[in-house]
């Protein structure tokens, strides 16, 4: 007995990695669950602002906003398997996700840690104050950002 508890929770631990979405009940859940998603990519926005800027020469080196939107980034990428938790599909929302995203969660949720794992480089780049390979680090963030965006997002 003491080796079939033992399996079973192995199994579950094992299974646990590979949570299914659960599917919205009502299109208010569903349009909440959008505008939260659309939250988090306006602020990644808004933070890739200034980092494209200083990649494209138009704003100066400035390892302290690069450190600090590096954090930021980082959280928000965080938070994307999070909040793509809710399958949105059943319900008919106005979303600029493709309905690929919840059939490919493995492939969806990586891209973020993609993102993720970049804003952390870029935060390295920032503490050394590595003016050489600044514009390198910053692309590493958008390539993150077009992965997912070719895959995952309407046009």
């Amino acid at each position: 007995m003491k080796k079939i508890i033992i399996i079973s929770a192995l199994a579950s631990l094992i299974c646990a990695g590979n949570v299914v979405a659960q599917e919205a009940k009502s299109e208010k859940q569903a349009n909440n669950a959008v505008k939260f998603r659309q939250s988090i990519f306006q602020l990644v926005r808004s933070n890739m602002g200034p980092l494209g800027g200083m990649a494209k020469g138009q704003i100066p080196f400035n390892e302290q906003t690069m450190e600090v939107n590096g954090q930021r980034i980082e959280q928000l990428g965080l938070m994307i398997e999070d909040y793509f938790a809710l399958d949105t599909t059943p319900i008919d929302v106005k979303t600029g996700a493709k309905d690929s995203i919840w059939k490919n969660r493995d492939d969806f949720n990586s891209k973020a840690m993609d993102m993720v794992k970049a804003a952390q480089a870029l935060q390295l780049v920032a503490k050394n104050k590595d003016e050489s390979n600044y514009r390198k680090a910053i692309g590493a963030v958008g390539a993150t950002c077009k992965a997912c965006h070719d895959d995952y997002k309407k046009d």
